[in-house]
């Protein structure tokens, strides 16, 4: 897992020492938010797991909040990589964005625990909740494309705005992480898989047609 996007130019080797030592506390951040908890998990645990140094760590976060926020870096560069999988054709759109929809749950589904730490913060941290807000905007926009191209393709409703189908697909993905962060322990993949189909099932060529969907 790589939570990079990709630049125009390949980066330099301090560039590239920085991105790995930023990822490197990212995941030991990730990994102890999954174990302890994200109220529980201080920043000295992330540094010693992490190997670095407190005065590393804060030139990368300005706080323990802020990892959260380069798990959205991660999902943008996964939307990205859908929408380049939908454009060559290989995969039926059914099966781009059933996977896209597994991938983007893979971070915060690493635990209820990072799930719950990840709305506290959202719902606390005005910071991260522009950033969130600012993330799904623009992840919005790639996967209206890949709706696009559905329809293009005969895959997808056409009566239906691919807007509205992308807001809805946030939705649902969104809804089904909160809902299994709240709930008793259980498989987090088999819930997105039912919440894909359900989805798909509303959305595939041939549904039943909607009036004034926006």
């Amino acid at each position: 897992m790589s939570p990079n996007i990709e630049s125009a130019s390949p980066p330099g080797r301090r560039e590239r020492r920085k991105s790995e030592t930023r990822e490197r506390i990212f995941l030991a951040a990730l990994r102890l938010f999954a174990e302890r908890g994200f109220f529980r998990t201080t920043v000295e645990d992330i540094t010693e797991a992490a190997d670095v140094g407190k005065g590393t760590f804060f030139s990368y976060f300005p706080s323990k909040e802020h990892l959260f926020g380069m798990m959205h870096e991660v999902q943008l560069s996964k939307v990205l990589h859908a929408e380049a999988e939908a454009k060559t054709g290989d995969l039926p759109i059914h099966d781009v964005l059933r996977q896209f929809m597994q991938n983007i749950a893979e971070e915060p589904g690493r635990s209820q625990l990072v799930a719950r730490g990840l709305l506290a913060t959202v719902f606390t941290n005005e910071d991260i909740r522009k950033l969130l807000v600012g993330t799904l905007t623009r992840g919005r926009s790639h996967l209206e494309r890949i709706l696009t191209l559905g329809q293009e393709r005969g895959e997808v409703r056409r009566d239906l705005p691919a807007s509205a189908m992308a807001r809805n697909f946030q939705q649902s993905t969104i809804g089904t992480l909160m809902l299994w962060s709240l709930d008793t322990p259980s498989n987090l993949s088999r819930r997105i898989d039912t919440t894909f189909e359900i989805y798909w099932s509303g959305i595939k060529a041939g549904s039943d047609r909607a009036e004034n969907l926006q």
